[in-house]
């Protein structure tokens, strides 16, 4: 036993000196590469005056050069940056990644065992100041982080060569689901439901204030590119991502999409704008199965319907509205064009029906990572969803992706690629300037040139408004749909004993006396969520709500058995539609949310908040009647057990 005790000894401790080199190696291997990075900064840019106005000397010449005169013409100081941007500079620029963040929004530059995403990404320098990035997106923090970290990497992009202002780009943060590959709420931000709640709402002032309360919070912390809003129509009921769309209807979502750009980029966009990023062009919607393509296993999007134009409806409104720039989608559109390959890589897709037959002239960026492979330490971590490419290497992948009409990469640093294909002959300066071009003059049109910065002090003053929270809760109550009220048992009277699950018995102590037996209480509110199942194939799966629709097993047999023992009001989140035939015929009132705090619900339910939503989308009757609809078709499912557009008022 001593002999064994011993060896564990020795065994442990030759672990932690194998722990301690790797540690001082790892700390030495970022240490230098920090260092050689900042080799490549310049001094920050001085200050010149010109008829009594304050410019920013930002190629440190010591004179006024255009593209640094805000008094020029657009055209004009594109045309005189390009024309001072090496190769280096012009294939950085088409590349935007996200950025990692050290604590207190401090620049990212050695990863942290605390965040194990940041193993995945460049430093702060790589990307800024090696790779000559110009774009980037930044991940969840606390308000006043993000503008800590944009203040950093914009002065960290002041000390390039040319000083060109970095756009910083964000997921959707006013909502209440937590995907880091779709949406990140952001402590402090106002909450509302999800863009489906305002559909349901239909209304299109509402959706355009939103917006502009939203647009002022990313400006307060220096976002300048929402990547979103998205135009997708959820017309296949089991796809993981359309709570973020606006339904099914492709009139009521160009309706939506059309106010949500406008609230976000004003008529045209401006210094005071907060550009969009319309998605995923032509419509991810049409998935086979509802399978998502981040993953292989979801990776065609199909329409046995003959539907595709279909989907083209709120992305034609988009354009109309002026968005500034496009994403196309990670699948693969079957059979809709001379070859089965990602609307990225698809010519007909991007330069056929996006630039010449619907006129967008804009910025096109990938979805994020379709170009590399991820890796840790030389071992593959995540497949690319380069779909219908995968035979193609990373510098294949690029060259087709430019001939297809994209002009920028997301969640990709790579601009060595670029530069190989223009040394090798295989890729021109004058297509890389059409895409530069593009981007350079969404910058200049926002401002970011003259101001980069935000004023730390004003951050908290600016985001998260009393007025603002107020009317996110009003919002969230008002776009709750109400399904079913047997009796007129909604609204409840206060004063009730109240059964709950699923909602936080302190909150529901304000509206009545809570128990903690169902026998014991007068109602039971049970809060639900819409079923799902989990892949376990794929990194990062088990954010994507993927499969039936229906509660199966012990899950279902709960519901059903509080329902029979007591009165009950259901309350469902519906991030997509949920079969539910037993729920409905069973529970005394039935009410669906799209993003909900408690006390908005319980508002709804004791009647301080009136619902006045209408479904988005259908609520099948079956999964028999799921499977037989066509995935391309909206409300198109055998006898739903709510149709598209119900819902009733107290």
């Amino acid at each position: 036993m001593r002999r064994f005790f011993k060896i564990t000894l020795y065994g442990l401790g030759a672990m932690l000196l194998i722990l301690v080199f790797v540690g001082i190696g790892f700390t030495l291997y970022y240490s230098a590469k920090y260092s050689g990075n900042y080799q490549l900064a310049t001094a920050p840019p001085a200050r010149l005056q010109s008829d009594g106005i304050v410019f920013r000397d930002l190629n440190k010449n010591g004179r006024l050069d255009v593209y640094e005169d805000a008094r020029q013409p657009i055209e004009n100081r594109v045309n005189d940056l390009l024309s001072k941007m090496n190769l280096a500079e012009k294939a950085g620029s088409m590349f935007i990644s996200m950025a990692g963040m050290a604590p207190q929004g401090r620049l990212h530059e050695f990863p942290r065992i605390a965040d194990p995403l940041s193993f995945f990404l460049p430093t702060s320098s790589d990307l800024v100041l090696r790779k000559k990035l110009t774009s980037v997106n930044l991940m969840s923090a606390p308000a006043v982080d993000i503008a800590q970290i944009a203040n950093a990497l914009q002065s960290l992009a002041s000390r390039t060569r040319l000083g060109i202002p970095l756009t910083i780009a964000s997921d959707p943060r006013h909502v209440f689901s937590f995907n880091p590959l779709a949406s990140l709420p952001t402590a402090g931000f106002s909450e509302w439901p999800e863009p489906l709640g305002f559909a349901a709402l239909g209304d299109t002032v509402l959706m355009q204030r939103f917006a502009q309360i939203a647009q002022q919070e990313y400006r307060a912390v220096g976002i300048r590119l929402a990547l979103h809003p998205m135009a997708d129509l959820a017309t296949e009921p089991r796809w993981p991502r359309i709570n973020g769309t606006f339904g099914e209807d492709a009139a009521l979502a160009s309706k939506m999409v059309t106010a949500y750009i406008k609230g976000f980029q004003g008529d045209s966009l401006n210094t005071n704008s907060v550009a969009c990023m319309t998605k995923h062009f032509s419509g991810g919607g049409p998935q086979k199965a509802g399978l998502d393509p981040h993953f292989e296993y979801g990776k065609e999007q199909v329409y046995p319907g003959n539907n595709f134009r279909y989907h083209l409806i709120p992305f034609k409104a988009a354009i109309a509205a002026h968005t500034a720039q496009m994403m196309p989608y990670y699948g693969i559109p079957m059979n809709q064009s001379d070859e089965n390959v990602g609307f990225s890589f698809n010519k007909k897709i991007i330069t056929n029906i996006l630039r010449k037959e619907l006129g967008f002239n804009g910025v096109v960026c990938t979805d994020w990572g379709i170009i590399t492979d991820k890796k840790l330490f030389g071992f593959k971590v995540f497949t690319s969803p380069g779909w219908g490419v995968e035979q193609l290497s990373p510098e294949e992948r690029v060259l087709k992706a430019l001939d297809a009409g994209v002009d920028q990469f997301g969640g990709e640093s790579a601009p060595e690629i670029i530069i190989s294909l223009v040394h090798s002959g295989k890729l021109s300066e004058k297509r890389i300037d059409e895409s530069v071009r593009r981007i350079l003059r969404d910058k200049f049109r926002l401002g970011l040139f003259e101001q980069p910065y935000v004023d730390i002090s004003k951050v908290n003053k600016r985001i998260g408004r009393k007025e603002n929270i107020a009317l996110g809760k009003q919002i969230q109550g008002k776009a709750m749909v109400l399904l079913s009220n047997k009796d007129h048992a909604l609204p409840l009277k206060k004063g009730l004993k109240i059964y709950v699950e699923n909602l936080a018995p302190e909150v529901a102590a304000a509206y009545g006396t809570v128990v903690g037996d169902p026998s014991q209480a007068d109602i039971a509110i049970l809060r639900l969520q819409a079923p799902y199942q989990v892949h376990t194939k794929g990194a990062m799966s088990s954010f994507f709500h993927h499969d039936d629709l229906d509660f199966k097993g012990k899950e279902k047999e709960h519901i059903l058995s509080i329902l029979k023992s007591v009165p009950t009001i259901v309350d469902i989140y519906l991030d997509r539609p949920a079969v539910i035939p037993e729920i409905a015929q069973q529970c005394k009132g039935l009410i669906a949310n799209f993003g909900a705090k408690d006390e908005v619900l319980l508002d709804v339910l004791f009647g301080r908040i009136q619902p006045q939503g209408n479904l988005p989308f259908e609520l099948p009757s079956s999964m028999k009647a799921v499977r037989e609809q066509m995935e391309d078709v909206p409300y198109d499912s055998k006898h739903p057990l709510f149709a598209f557009g119900f819902g009733l008022r107290y």
